[in-house]
């Protein structure tokens, strides 16, 4: 792409950075559009594509089988993957994806389109998130009548009783964050969130290493942190004494959190589940380790029958 300019900095097989501002990202899935009553994907989801304000938009997807007045769909908001500095809500990657979660849990799902580092350095994309959120709340309330950017889908087939975030990796990094927000601040209409799902989640710190890519992509995003990489929006335990006093700060009621056996965050992750298992929060914590297998492997390969437990397990804690 760029051989005749200048690299200012390269994160290896992610991102290169050049002088004159260019970013080229390395992973690329392709771009993909919505299509409403899909058949190609096997399951006969809809999808489209929202404008939720002039930085931030998102892919929708809609069972099959949509509910009656008297029964409406639970509401899952995903947040994706890719060290907040490469990938996209519209990439045929998450829409494969995507459609095999909606197959599964039988949810209205809100996939946010964020902006990235390091155009866009964090915490954009925390704000983006919750901006997000914010407007998805905001149908709860008169049906979301005074809404410029109103979304028929929420108005009619959305239970806010039942409102779910999740994420893969920095997305569940973004999800952390948001729960722990929700606890801070009122989201529109005072919506509650029932339960957060938390995949592969990326949280570093110091002492797992310096000289690496977790941390490498924490600094490019996020090169202003207070701590650096010891910010507790990467790091949950800073300043936090035994280590489980974040969970208080929850604003969900659930949570499930998925590791795997080969992950290089499975420690820190387990970590993390131990401190909000022991913690004070009343909340209810759901945790499951798949054996043998690499970081967000059911996203990548979402046919195996590993990826079919993870999904499974999804759609037992979205109900």
């Amino acid at each position: 792409m760029a051989s005749n300019k200048e690299l200012t900095y390269e994160l290896p097989g992610v991102i290169r950075v050049y002088k004159d501002g260019s970013v080229e990202r390395l992973m690329i899935s392709p771009y993909v559009s919505p299509s409403l009553q899909d058949s190609t994907n096997g399951h006969g989801i809809s999808s489209k594509d929202v404008v939720i304000s002039p930085h931030v938009s998102a892919r929708l997807y809609l069972p099959k089988s949509t509910p009656t007045n008297s029964q409406k769909l639970p509401i899952f908001v995903y947040i994706h993957g890719g060290g907040f500095v490469v990938g996209s809500a519209f990439t045929l990657f998450e829409h494969n994806y995507l459609n095999t979660i909606v197959s599964h849990i039988n949810a209205l799902v809100i996939s946010v389109e964020y902006r990235l580092a390091p155009e866009h350095l964090l915490p954009i994309a925390y704000e983006d998130c919750w901006t997000a959120l914010q407007w998805v709340a905001s149908h709860a309330t008169n049906d979301g009548e005074n809404l410029e950017n109103q979304e028929p889908w929420l108005v009619e087939f959305a239970d806010f009783e039942r409102l779910y975030i999740g994420g893969d990796s920095a997305g569940a990094n973004i999800v952390h964050n948001l729960a722990m927000q929700s606890g801070r601040e009122s989201l529109n209409g005072d919506v509650k969130i029932l339960g957060a799902f938390l995949g592969c989640p990326y949280f570093w710190s110091s002492s797992y290493g310096i000289e690496s890519l977790p941390c490498g992509c924490w600094m490019t995003a996020y090169p202003h942190a207070k701590g650096g990489i010891d910010s507790p929006m990467i790091n949950p335990f800073v300043g936090d004494g035994d280590g489980r006093g974040f969970a208080k700060e929850f604003g969900v009621r659930k949570l499930l959190l998925v590791a795997t056996e080969k992950d290089e965050f499975r420690d820190i992750d387990v970590k993390y589940f131990k401190s909000v298992k022991e913690s004070e929060w009343d909340g209810e914590v759901e945790f499951l380790e798949i054996e043998g297998e690499n970081h967000c492997f059911y996203a990548m390969d979402n046919t195996s029958e590993k990826a079919r437990v993870v999904m499974e397990r999804l759609a037992s804690f979205i109900v």
